[in-house]
C-alpha cells in the first residue's frame, strides 16, 4: 500500500497555509524567489567532512558558493552533483545548511523537493543540533525528515538517532513508506517537533512517530536547539552499495521552499 503521495501544488499561499495549520506561526522561510547563488543571509555551505567522507566514506567533494552546485533559477534552489574530479573526489555536489542563521528547539519544518534519482544518488533533507551539549554523534541526536538512496527510488525513510537508539547498533528508530513519484512530483516533507514527541509527514499524511521516553538524553536529546541541512551525497556506505552510475549525471536535488513554524500558546 502507498500512503500519502499525492504530490503538491507550487506555490501556496501564505494565507491558505496559515489557515490550513492552526495555531503554528510562520517564524522563518525561504522561498528561492531570486536568481544566483543561495541566500547568504540563511545559508551557509559545509565542506568539514570532505577529507574523511563524512563518516560515511561518501564519493563528493562538496564545494563553497558555486552556482555549478548550488543555485537558484525558476523558483527553487537546484542542488547539483556533477561527475567531475575536485579534491580528491570523483564527483562534486554541495550541502547546505542554516546553522547560526535558523536554529530552532520545536517547531514545525516543511520542505517541498522533488528527488534526483538513480544509483549513487542519496538527497537528504535533516536536523542536527548547533551546541552538541550531550556530546559527539549521536548522544547530541539528529533528526532526518527525509532519505532516499538511488537504488530503492520509491522508499522514503524518516529516523530518529540517538544515544540509545542508532544504525551502527541495530536499534535505530524509523520509518520507510512508499513515494514512487518522489522524483517526478514534488512533495512536501514536514517534521512537527514537540517536546513530548517529533512526528514526521509525507503531504500531511503521519508517516513517523518519535516519543519522549523521559529516560534522559540518552533517548531523547531533542531538547535542544537543531539546524536544517540541504544535501545530495553521492554513493558511500548506504547510497553507494550497488554502486554508482555515472551515465545519470548530472543528477540535480530541485527544493521549492523551506517554511518554518512555531506553535503559538
Amino acid at each position: 500500500m502507498i500512503w500519502g503521495c499525492k504530490g503538491t501544488v507550487k506555490g501556496t499561499d501564505y494565507q491558505q497555509v496559515q489557515n490550513e495549520r492552526g495555531n503554528w506561526k510562520l517564524v522563518w522561510d525561504e522561498e528561492f524567489d531570486y536568481t544566483g547563488l543561495p541566500d547568504s543571509t540563511k545559508w551557509s555551505y559545509d565542506t568539514a567532512g570532505n577529507a574523511w567522507g563524512w563518516g560515511n566514506h561518501e564519493a563528493q567533494y562538496y564545494t563553497v558558493a558555486r552556482p555549478e552546485n548550488a543555485r537558484v533559477e525558476g523558483g527553487v534552489l537546484k542542488i547539483t552533483a556533477l561527475k567531475e574530479a575536485m579534491g580528491g573526489k570523483e564527483y562534486t555536489s554541495a550541502r547546505l545548511l542554516t546553522k547560526g542563521k535558523g536554529d530552532w528547539l520545536y517547531g514545525r519544518f516543511e520542505i517541498r523537493a522533488k528527488l534526483p534519482t538513480g544509483r549513487g544518488a542519496w538527497p537528504a533533507i535533516w536536523m542536527l543540533p548547533t551546541d552538541w551539549e550531550y556530546g559527539g554523534w549521536p548522544a547530541s541526536g539528529e533528526i532526518d525528515i527525509m532519505e532516499n538512496v538511488g537504488f530503492d527510488p520509491d522508499t522514503i525513510v524518516a529516523s530518529a538517532h540517538t544515544q540509545s537508539y542508532y544504525h551502527s547498533i541495530g536499534t535505530q528508530k524509523n520509518a520507510r513508506f512508499a513515494c514512487p513519484d518522489s522524483y517526478t512530483d514534488f512533495h512536501v516533507y514536514t517534521l512537527e517537533w514537540e517536546p513530548d514527541e517529533y512526528r514526521m509527514y509525507l503531504d500531511d499524511t503521519l508517516q513517523f512517530t518519535f516519543k519522549n521516553e523521559g529516560r534522559g538524553y540518552e533517548v531523547w536529546p531533542f531538547d535542544k536547539r537543531f539546524h536544517l541541512l540541504l544535501n545530495l551525497a553521492i554513493g558511500g556506505d548506504w547510497g553507494g552499495i550497488q554502486g554508482i552510475d555515472d551515465s545519470l549525471f548530472p543528477l540535480v536535488y530541485e527544493v521549492d521552499y523551506v517554511r518554518v513554524y512555531e506553535k503559538e500558546l
